[in-house]
């Protein structure tokens, strides 16, 4: 499996890390961490330095219930954060986690190289078409209603079945407009309680069938710190724990707050694979 960045192959037959960059002041861990440039600069710095193959940018929190934000106050935060990184760091790969079209467009325009899109363009109808513009590789996030209201829609007939049936009509969808590079993220956290995220997690390499990059994004969520009876900030043991039975289920890609631990997890896993 391979993904294409801005003509740079990447190969995933070894799973690689996504770091990720909030630049927002509500995100559920890290809000208002990174206000300023020389704050973002080493943060970004310090997960390059660790190993992270691509950078997530995300300036619209989607944890629950997270504050509406505007399209405008959207690109207002991410612009020039993209702009600075591509300047400061020529070669770095940028993911931009938006729902929106118009933000993904504009992001792909000043550099970033794919997009991660929590809703698989259901809060945005022009995001398919548009990516199948962009030529960018796509994540596409299972999840249900919007941020505010996901937590209400936890009822499934089959937990599984039903999240492998909405991605393979998304995939089918993806195909037909011409988008080659697709990546799956099964949305822990997002519309799911926290005995279906065990249950998805334990189940995971079920969405294999799909054929497709599974991208695992479980760092020191709810899930990890409510069962553990702790906080976010507590929760790096538990995420590093999950993050080896991903990668063992079939993980591809991991998004993570902490990239040196989450590399380490990896090369610890290859040489179980080996």
């Amino acid at each position: 499996m391979t993904l294409n960045c801005k003509q740079t192959l990447i190969d995933l037959s070894t799973p690689k890390i996504m770091g990720i960059l909030n630049v927002t002041p509500d995100s559920f861990y890290d809000g208002g961490q990174y206000k300023d440039e020389d704050a973002i600069l080493q943060q970004v710095e310090n997960m390059l330095t660790n190993g992270a193959t691509f950078i997530d940018v995300g300036a619209y929190s989607s944890r629950p219930n997270a504050d509406f934000v505007t399209e405008v106050e959207e690109l207002n935060r991410l612009t020039p954060i993209i702009k600075l990184l591509v300047k400061q760091f020529p070669e770095i790969i940028i993911s931009v986690d938006t729902f929106r079209s118009e933000v993904a467009k504009q992001a792909v325009k000043h550099g970033a190289a794919l997009i991660n899109d929590i809703s698989a363009g259901e809060l945005d109808k022009l995001m398919l078409d548009t990516i199948a513009k962009l030529q960018v590789p796509y994540i596409m996030m299972h999840m249900r209603g919007t941020p505010q209201t996901m937590q209400q829609q936890t009822d499934y007939r089959d937990l599984i079945n039903d999240i492998l049936f909405y991605f393979s009509e998304k995939i089918q969808k993806a195909r037909q407009l011409g988008i080659n590079d697709l990546i799956i993220d099964p949305g822990f956290g997002f519309a799911k309680t926290t005995e279906q995220n065990f249950e998805l997690l334990e189940k995971l390499k079920l969405f294999n069938i799909l054929d497709l990059p599974i991208l695992a994004g479980v760092s020191r969520k709810s899930m990890i710190y409510k069962s553990l009876q702790t906080t976010a900030k507590e929760a790096l043991n538990g995420t590093t724990a999950l993050h080896m039975v991903a990668l063992q289920n079939g993980a591809k890609l991991l998004r993570v707050h902490d990239v040196k631990e989450a590399v380490e997890c990896v090369k610890l896993y290859n040489l179980l694979k080996d």
